[in-house]
Order: structure tokens, then sequence, then C-alpha cells
């Protein structure tokens, strides 16, 4: 182990992401980075807001609250930054200047401070699935894997992409080294919903595990793209830990995918909490469904799994996952 503590910061830190990479970093005590493992000496989250809970006040984490690009000054140099925050898509396509702002500008802001480093930082960037997307008049994308090329049809998978190559490019030229993967849909996020489009997909397990009724607004039969907490957070530091000849491309990482439907997501429910989907409302919305049944449902991830990563083998197993972790019995 390099005995240099390391530096490690977690834009948006206080999310749901950010929170759960923050406390598996804690609970670890140390961190790999491009091939070398090291100790934590500091974790600085940075958000709009303060961490949950006993976060903000745990051993070597520095929280730096405020706007992204009002607060970079303060954060200086660091070994690696995890890059979660975002506004998620929902809220991206209803305010363009807010998803410009937040997922492409700010990245920007984040990319330079890098660049100003002493030692170029590795830098982990959250893509999203979004920036696939069936194109009107492009063949119809039944299988993504790690060639596909990206067709997003929403702004926020604009944003994503456009993102995705800034990183690649800023790694070209040895300012960074910089790490994309995309994330799959995470289920089941706790908490409360969010503006992405694809919250339901959370919402229909965590409100009717909770005694209270939730929405799926597509079709039961809809296939979707889906990853636990678990799964998504190992991704994100598989993605700091490899060294850049096993890491490869710098094109932007599909992360591994479980592929399901709302129906067979409240049958699962059902087999661990009988009578639990009754409380699903199945009232479509054709706004979700023009966003979301543009997603691909079908990953072949074999970049991922050369990397050990792998999708949860059913979403019995994530339920129960969520289950474990936020559900008294």
């Amino acid at each position: 182990m390099n005995e240099s503590g390391a530096r490690v910061a977690i834009t948006g830190g206080a999310g749901f992401l950010g929170d759960a990479l923050a406390r598996r970093l804690l609970a670890a005590g140390e961190i790999e980075i491009d091939g070398s493992s090291h100790r934590m000496a500091e974790l600085v989250l940075l958000d709009v807001r303060q961490p949950f809970g006993d976060l903000a006040s745990a051993d070597m984490v520095t929280p730096i609250v405020g706007d992204l690009g009002e607060t970079l000054p303060a954060l200086g140099d660091v070994d690696v930054v995890f890059h979660l925050a975002g506004v998620v898509s929902g809220a991206a396509e209803a305010d363009f200047e807010l998803g410009m702002d937040t997922n492409l500008y700010a990245l920007i802001a984040l990319l330079d401070h890098a660049r100003a480093m002493r030692t170029p930082p590795v830098v982990v960037f959250t893509s999203s699935l979004a920036v696939f997307g069936q194109d009107p008049y492009g063949p119809r994308l039944d299988i993504v894997d790690d060639d596909t090329l990206p067709r997003p049809q929403s702004s926020y998978g604009v944003q994503k992409f456009v993102g995705e190559q800034l990183v690649a490019d800023y790694s070209r030229r040895g300012f960074l080294r910089g790490r994309s993967v995309r994330l799959m849909t995470v289920s089941v996020r706790p908490g409360a919903p969010n503006a992405a489009a694809s919250s339901f997909l959370s919402g229909m397990i965590r409100e009717p595990l909770a005694g209270q009724r939730s929405v799926c607004p597509v079709p039961a039969d809809t296939p979707v793209a889906l990853s636990s907490p678990t799964r998504t957070v190992d991704g994100i530091l598989r993605a700091a830990a490899v060294g850049a000849e096993q890491w490869g491309s710098r094109t932007a990482m599909n992360l591994p995918a479980l592929t399901t439907t709302p129906r067979e997501m409240a049958a699962a429910l059902d087999e661990l909490a009988p009578g639990r989907s009754e409380l699903i409302d199945w009232a479509e919305d054709a706004a979700v469904i023009d966003i979301v049944t543009t997603w691909p449902a079908i990953f072949r991830t074999a970049r991922a799994e050369a990397l050990g990563l792998s999708a949860a083998d059913s979403f019995r197993t994530i339920v129960q996952e969520y289950m474990d972790g936020h559900v008294s019995v």
C-alpha cells in the first residue's frame, strides 16, 4: 500500500449515490487509485446542501456546501474526484438552462480545476444509459454493446454524452486521468422521489413497502435496464481503481445491467412482501413513456465484466437488498 494518504472528493456528496459511495470509502479506510492502494487521508464532499446525518461530522470528512462552480477554489488538489453532481433526466428536460448549467458547465469548471492541479487527478465521471436512444430515422436499437453509437434523444442524454467527450479530450491532452462510466437506472433508491423520468422504478417498490400507493406510468411489459445501488457503487469505485492499461479506451464504459419489466418487478415485490403490489397504480403517462421507452434495455458489457463487474442475478435480489437496509421488519 502507498502510505501517502489520498485526498478524495465527491461532487454531489450529499446525494443518494454520493452518500453511499462516501460511506463505502470511510468503512474501507483506503482506496484503490489507478492501480495502487492508498490509505484515506481526507474525503471532501461537495454539494448544495450538507451531507446526510452523521456523515458531515465523520472523521476525515470535509463538507463544502454551495454551487460547484463557486466552491471549487476551496477544494484545492485531490488525488481522485468522483463527479456525481447533476440534475436528473426529467429536470433537465423540463428546464434546459438548469440542465446545461448543472450537467455541462459545472463539469467544465471541474475539469478546468483538475487541469490546474499539480498532478493530474483521476476523474470518474458518471454518465448515463440516456446517451443511447431510439433515433426515429435510424436502425432499431435492440441491444447495446461496448461499441454501440450513442444517439441521445433527450437534453439530459446529450449533456452526458458531451461530458464524456470532454473528459476523454482532457485525458488525451494529459490534463487529468478520466474514466467515464455509464450508469443504469438505479433501483431501489431510498428516500423521497426525485425528478428523474425513471423515478417510478424505485417508487413502485419503495412506496408499497412503506404502505403507500405508487404509480407506474409505463406499460407493465416495458423492458428496462436496472442496477442495484451496491453494484452501481462497485462500478464507480472500479473505474478509479484500475490502471490506465487495464481501463483501456477513453470511451465511456457501460456498466452491467439487469433487464426486467415493471410486471416482473411487481411480482418480485410480492414474493418478498405478499400483496404489496396492490398498492401500485398502473396509469400511463405519455411524457414519461416518450423518454423511458427511447432508452435501450439490453446491454452486453464485456468490457465491464472483464474488470470483474456484473449485474444482480435477479430483481428479487435487488428488492431483498433494499429491504435488508431500509425496511423495518
